[in-house]
This record gives structure tokens, C-alpha cells and sequence, in this order.
């Protein structure tokens, strides 16, 4: 199973708009610190699945037919946004599968194109697609949000954003499923207040331990995390490390 991170970023990106900070200005000197919205791709045995679709130059970076199959884990905005466009394809149908979240983003649901929005995912109930065994998780955010388990084989891979923790239910679903490779939300550094609809650095790594994940990626990543890293990132544990966009893991 091969991951690729396309985007790993949050809402606002890096660099953001207006900010000079430390990362804010290393991404703008240096691309290969710029973030796009959290989005990955997986391939396994022939199959091309697209988790999220928050880059607005989709239709550039894939070609007719590359992409049959999009897993959301929600319809905020930066998840979403690159379909927008390629809605409006021809001669083709693209399977867009999530939450059961009636409002959607906009118009999408309503002027869905060439998108087919039929399938849903439910909370712990396990799919099949192509090669791949799938179960969603639910998250906690803002929007109705599912992380996802996904197998291949023997290979686990556990995608878990947006949320700002995660609840008993899925730990212990996670617990009795190791997974090789935790991706896991962390858009900010350790805060006083705990933050209330993202991971900081310490609600992740408790993540990470809590499920004794054997290496955990971290996504998601906020101007203000990326500043952080700058001066602590020899702090980050062993097996944890930060995502970066068009980054390949084989798994």
C-alpha cells in the first residue's frame, strides 16, 4: 500500500496570507515548505483511492480517469474545494464517498456533475472497496467527520482528521488493531487550553501512544505547529514525525 501525502496543511495553509512568521516566511522562500489542505492518495494493487479533495489544482494534477474513487472525511471547504471544478467533467463518473451529512458544501450535493454522492459511510461499519477493507471512524469536529481505518491485507493504516481528540470507542477500536501507520491531526503546538476542534501536539501524541501505533505522521500542521517544529522538533518522540506535502510512504 503506498501513501502519498498531497496536502498538510490546515484551513489556512502555509504560507498564510499576510502572516510573516517564521514559517510563514521559510514557505515563502523555500516551496518545499508550502502546506496545501490535508489530502493523501493511496494505491494498492492497481486501485486509486483520493482521500479528501481540498487541492484546488485537481484537474492538473490528475488526468481523465486517474481518479475514481474520492473518501471524504467531511464537507468543510479545504476538503472539498478541488471538486468544485471537476464536477463539471465529461464522460466520466467519480465515486465521492462519506458522511451522511445532508448540507454538504455549498451546491455540490445539489449540482453534484459527474460525481456520484450515492454511497455513505456510518460510523463502524466496514466496506469493501477494490483491495482495500474500510472503516470509518467517527471524529470530533465541528462537521459530521469520519477518520478511517483502512487494510490491505495485513497492512493497517489508521487517517484520522480533523478532530480534537478521539473518544473511548474508537481507542479501544484502534487499540485491538494495531496500526502500522497512524496519520493523525495536529494542527497546533501544546496550548495551556486544551484547543476545541483540532489536535494540539499533546492531544496527538496521546493518540499515538493510546494506540500504540508503530509510526504516527503528523498532519495537519498550522503556521503556528510549523514555527514550533523550527526550534522543537528533535522533542518529537522516535517513531513521530510530520507530514510534508508529496511525501511517499509504502506501507
Amino acid at each position: 500500500m503506498k501513501l502519498t501525502i498531497l496536502g498538510s496543511g490546515g484551513v489556512k495553509g502555509a504560507p498564510v496570507y499576510g502572516c510573516n512568521c517564521k514559517a510563514c516566511y521559510r514557505a515563502k522562500i523555500n516551496s518545499s515548505h508550502r502546506r496545501n489542505p490535508t489530502c493523501a492518495f493511496i494505491e494498492a494493487d492497481g486501485f486509486r483511492l483520493l482521500i479528501d479533495a481540498g487541492l484546488p489544482n485537481l484537474c492538473e494534477r490528475f488526468s481523465a480517469g486517474q481518479i475514481t474513487h474520492v473518501l471524504l472525511t467531511h464537507f468543510h471547504m479545504d476538503h472539498v474545494q478541488g471538486l468544485f471544478q471537476i464536477r463539471w467533467g465529461e464522460g466520466l463518473t467519480i465515486h465521492v464517498i462519506g458522511p451522511d451529512d445532508p448540507s454538504g458544501c455549498d451546491d455540490l450535493l445539489k449540482h453534484p456533475g459527474i460525481l456520484d454522492f450515492s454511497r455513505k459511510t456510518r460510523a463502524f461499519d466496514s466496506f469493501d472497496l477494490g483491495p482495500l477493507r474500510i472503516t470509518p471512524l467517527p471524529m470530533n469536529h465541528s462537521k459530521l467527520t469520519h477518520g478511517y481505518f483502512i487494510e490491505n491485507g495485513s497492512k493497517r493504516l489508521a487517517y484520522l482528521t480533523d478532530t480534537c481528540g478521539i473518544d473511548d470507542n474508537v481507542k479501544d477500536f484502534l487499540c485491538n488493531r494495531q496500526a502500522d501507520l497512524l496519520v493523525v491531526d495536529c494542527n497546533f503546538p501544546p496550548q495551556q487550553v486544551p484547543p476545541r476542534n483540532h489536535n494540539d501536539l499533546s492531544m496527538a501524541l496521546d493518540i499515538h501512544h493510546g494506540i500504540l501505533a508503530k509510526k504516527t505522521l503528523l498532519t495537519h500542521l498550522g503556521h503556528q505547529m510549523d514555527s514550533w517544529l523550527s526550534d522543537h522538533a528533535s522533542e518529537l518522540p522516535q517513531n513521530v514525525d510530520t507530514a510534508a506535502d508529496n511525501m511517499v510512504i509504502r506501507i
